[in-house]
């Protein structure tokens, strides 16, 4: 996958972004990297698009910058040296996409049926826009085209929100999704700045979709689990599931049967996106211990380790099944 595509994947989120005032692009895009989201999708809808791209890339750094609506070669042009980093058009447009490729800039073409995937397919697109997602059958439709496209990601647009979005991102075929709930036009043209940046950090949780899984308790043998297990049981009628290396009360608490990571144990703390949520941890300075990651048989990230403890509990993403 184009390395592009892969931050995107990361990201979860591309904010899809409406600029009628050239100077509010810089503090909005401040806005976008403070609330957890260093991506934008500026639109080609006004005159001020290709204006506020360029004053972002020549003002934001880390921030991944695309640009929306593009309808043109020309203005695939225009974008790519305003400082767009990627592409993203309403629908398939042949030409637009050629002009994508020559440019080496990574396109994604919206499409909302199977004769537009193929198209893309036929360009060697890697992702697609499904757009207007939610109008033309949300999640099932994808599910239902993704079947015999096995090679390509989607990104759905349009009619998505803060409610829905984790159960998009909880399938493994959606590369991210675009949205503008957080980036209205309304509040920018107003400079609420700030209740952008609280809007963007809420899309990012409600997607990321975090909750405790279970706490796992480090006993020092397994006769020690086993009388600790019972224990619980007894006191509380948890039922008791043993397994290999641990063993499990009412599916909550997991009991070691001997010293596993953490001082005193671990704590399992469930996500839509394993990949998504590691890297909106990473953003914010925090490490990982990946030499103790797990992937399933597709080679999807389904574990991974922060490299420090708290209070003596190793803490490790999880995916949600």
């Amino acid at each position: 996958m184009q390395p592009i595509l892969k931050e995107l994947q990361k990201i979860g989120i591309i904010p899809v972004i409406k600029i009628d005032d050239a100077e509010k692009a810089v503090p909005l895009a401040k806005a976008l990297i403070a609330g957890g989201i260093p991506c934008a999708e500026v639109t080609f809808r006004t005159a001020q698009g290709e204006e506020a791209i360029r004053r972002i890339k020549k003002n934001v750094p880390g921030i991944l910058l695309g640009a929306g609506t593009v309808l043109t070669p020309e203005q695939v042009d225009r974008a790519a040296d305003a400082g767009a980093a990627f592409i993203v058009s309403p629908g398939f447009n042949p030409k637009v996409v050629s002009r994508c490729i020559e440019k080496n800039i990574p396109v994604t073409p919206g499409c909302s049926c199977p004769s537009d995937i193929e198209q893309a397919l036929a360009f060697n697109l890697e992702a697609v826009k499904i757009f207007p997602a939610e109008q033309i059958g949300g999640l099932d439709f994808i599910k239902a085209v993704a079947a015999p496209y096995t090679s390509m990601m989607f990104i759905p647009t349009g009619g998505i929100n803060a409610s829905s979005i984790a159960k998009y991102t909880a399938y493994e075929k959606i590369l991210a999704c675009g949205g503008s709930w957080m980036v209205g036009s309304d509040m920018i043209n107003a400079g609420e700045f700030d209740r952008i940046t609280t809007l963007c950090r809420e899309a990012i949780l409600s997607m990321l979709n975090l909750s405790v899984v279970h706490i796992g308790i480090n006993a020092a043998a397994e006769e020690d689990a086993v009388r600790a297990a019972k224990l619980f049981e007894t006191l509380f009628g948890f039922t008791v599931k043993p397994g290999n290396s641990s063993i499990f009360c009412a599916d909550g608490i997991e009991i070691m049967k001997k010293a596993g990571p953490g001082k005193n144990g671990h704590i399992a703390v469930g996500t839509t996106s394993v990949v998504k949520a590691a890297a909106f941890l990473e953003r914010q300075g925090i490490q990982f211990n990946n030499d103790a990651a797990k992937t399933d048989a597709k080679g999807n990230l389904t574990v991974v380790y922060l490299k420090d403890e708290i209070l003596g509990f190793a803490i490790h993403l999880v995916q949600k099944k």
